[in-house]
């Protein structure tokens, strides 16, 4: 039976809970009218990055990629086609990079007017925030209405009705948009180094790509980074509910502000599996999965398997205090190598940003107000239901001291 409806109902609980009714924990069904395997753990993770076992051409729904990703993004491609496109993106992923958009980033929420005693829903001020750093940095010029498409393209992608719509609409205006600015880019002088300077000027098979296509892989970079506004959002429910962690971050040390943001992102939802297609016909422990088979990865369910994470749905910090991740481990962002495999290249520079925001956010003179915090699972993806809404009580003007030896690539 098809349970395409079913995973829309269920959200990230779906894969989960096939996976504890089955007596080896792997899924066999249909989705879309494909058949489906369902895996999990870091030997699933494993098996699912081996390109001679998984491919991720066909495998992203057409939907997925009019909202999300776009339409030949670098995220449909294999092999040395993959490696290719995904060079700009590693090349921009260095220690130096990371610290400046960060900073880029951390000056932004400085400069930010916080209201004194009115309430703010901190997921959207963060996206407004988040917008303004990362097109500073990128090399680009913020418009009035880029940090809502932004945060719409995430927003829609799982969904059918409205917020699908708006998230195709969304798309539409900002691919328009950055197209007209890759042209202007080709013809006048822009930043070297910077984002649009080198995908306005990335070439493939000795041809510019697209300006539309620059522009969908110019969205891959700046549209993740304002996904963190998700993560801040969950942070500020992580203070509202375990207020402990804020003397801890209010500290400033950088050991537990990295903790605290690999902790986040384990324990909160945000993708909740992946998928691709089976090259050929494959065993996995010795189930059959048949070629063109869609595999899917359980993100979420890793993330809260308790043979990897003792007490897995308790909010703990300190189980990631100093400690060397693997990477097949921690796989809110994917598994494996980002240089040779499928993993998202953006995630040094998520970690980065969080761990900067959520030093500042714990410092920010708050309080929160009676509001509604419940996150639920079968909405993908998940948020706290009013956005976080908190009241601040004087501007913050303290921040932290973003220097490079602080914000350094985070492992």
């Amino acid at each position: 039976m098809d349970e395409s409806l079913s995973l829309l109902l269920e959200g990230y609980g779906w894969l989960p809970d096939r996976r504890r009714r089955s007596p080896n924990g792997v899924v066999r069904t249909r989705l879309m009218g494909q058949r489906a395997i369902g895996l999990c753990g870091p030997d699933a993770a494993r098996f699912f990055y081996d390109e001679n076992h998984i491919r991720r051409h066909g495998a992203i729904p057409g939907p997925v990629q009019s909202t999300l990703f776009g339409h030949g993004a670098l995220h449909t491609l294999d092999g040395a086609a993959h490696r290719h496109r995904k060079s700009p993106f590693l090349s921009l992923v260095t220690d130096e990079s990371i610290a400046d958009l960060t900073r880029s980033v951390c000056a932004a929420w400085d400069d930010n007017a916080w209201p004194v005693d009115k309430p703010v829903v901190l997921f959207d001020e963060a996206a407004r925030v988040l917008t303004r750093g990362v097109t500073r940095w990128a090399g680009l010029h913020t418009t009035g209405e880029m940090a809502k498409d932004l945060v719409a393209m995430v927003d829609g992608f799982a969904t059918p009705g409205p917020r699908h719509w708006r998230a195709r609409a969304a798309r539409r205006r900002q691919e328009a948009a950055l197209a007209r600015t890759v042209t202007m880019a080709r013809s006048t002088t822009v930043p070297a180094g910077t984002a649009v300077d080198l995908l306005s000027r990335f070439e493939e098979n000795g041809e510019l790509l697209s300006p539309r296509l620059a522009a969908v892989e110019l969205l891959n970079v700046i549209r993740p980074t304002v996904a963190v506004c998700w993560f801040v959002a969950f942070a500020a429910h992580a203070l509202h509910h375990w207020p402990e962690h804020r003397e801890l971050l209010r500290a400033g040390g950088d050991a537990y502000a990295l903790a605290f943001a690999h902790e986040l992102r384990r324990f909160y939802p945000f993708a909740p599996f992946i998928a691709g297609h089976a090259v050929k016909d494959l065993s996995w422990q010795g189930e059959h999965i048949p070629a063109g088979a869609l595999v899917l990865l359980d993100l979420y369910g890793q993330n809260h398997d308790s043979s990897l994470w003792t007490d897995p749905y308790t909010f703990r910090p300190g189980r990631l205090l100093n400690h060397e991740i693997g990477a097949f481990e921690l796989v809110p962002q994917g598994a494996g190598d980002p240089h040779t495999g499928h993993r998202c290249p953006g995630e040094p520079f998520t970690v980065g940003i969080l761990r900067a925001l959520a030093v500042r956010l714990a410092r920010l003179d708050f309080r929160f107000p009676k509001q509604d915090w419940t996150i639920s699972l079968r909405r993908v993806p998940a948020r706290p239901a009013d956005g976080a809404i908190l009241i601040p009580q004087q501007p913050d003007r303290e921040g932290i001291s973003c220097t490079p030896m602080e914000i350094r690539s985070p492992s």
